[in-house]
């Protein structure tokens, strides 16, 4: 089976005669996106291409022939695009919150609450008050039976105990050791 396909140098006629006009006609069907346009040129060329019965046709030009096809064209890449969700570009992944791999928080939790268990149990009740269950200082105080003043003592001195117990955690980022080891505690709670 032998297809015919339209003369180079036509073809090549057509595209020097129409081109501009039928690229400036693209763009504005597809609201000045020039890739889009270039892409649907292109596939009006390839259909001409493929039908050459229409350079035969009654009308003195093809001008009205490839902007019907380029029109057509334009209006079921639309509809393809409408069919299918939304593109996402880079600058909506870079914005996404990324999730967290659990595995990660399950070794941290795991990590926190092996340094815990290594504290005495007077400073451990006044870390697991504080920030496992998120007490105040005056309520971990009535709770424990102490004054306030032994409560902040022994939760730093039980702060600076985990430091060194856990791994990873460098002493410059103390603010930081309490709020993912509330999270890492809350996840596996002591």
């Amino acid at each position: 089976m032998t297809t015919t396909t339209t003369d180079e140098q036509a073809l090549a006629k057509v595209q020097r005669e129409h081109g501009p006009a039928l690229l400036h006609f693209l763009l504005g069907l597809t609201f000045g996106d020039r890739q889009r346009a270039e892409d649907l040129l292109q596939e009006t060329l390839v259909r001409a291409w493929q039908h050459p019965e229409a350079f035969d046709g009654p009308y003195d030009s093809m001008r009205p022939w490839l902007f019907t096809v380029a029109r057509r064209l334009a209006i079921d890449a639309r509809r393809s695009r409408q069919a299918r969700p939304a593109e996402v570009g880079d600058i909506a992944l870079e914005s996404a919150p990324d999730r967290e791999d659990s595995t990660e928080s399950t070794v941290a939790a795991l990590d926190v609450r092996e340094a815990v268990r290594t504290l005495s149990p007077e400073h451990r009740a006044v870390l697991v008050q504080i920030y496992f269950r998120g007490l105040s200082v005056g309520e971990t105080a009535q709770v424990l039976g102490i004054p306030p003043g032994t409560v902040k003592s022994r939760s730093y001195y039980a702060l600076r105990l985990l430091s060194r117990n856990l791994p990873g955690y460098s002493p410059s980022r103390s603010s930081s050791l309490t709020r993912p080891s509330r999270a890492a505690a809350s996840a596996t709670s002591t």
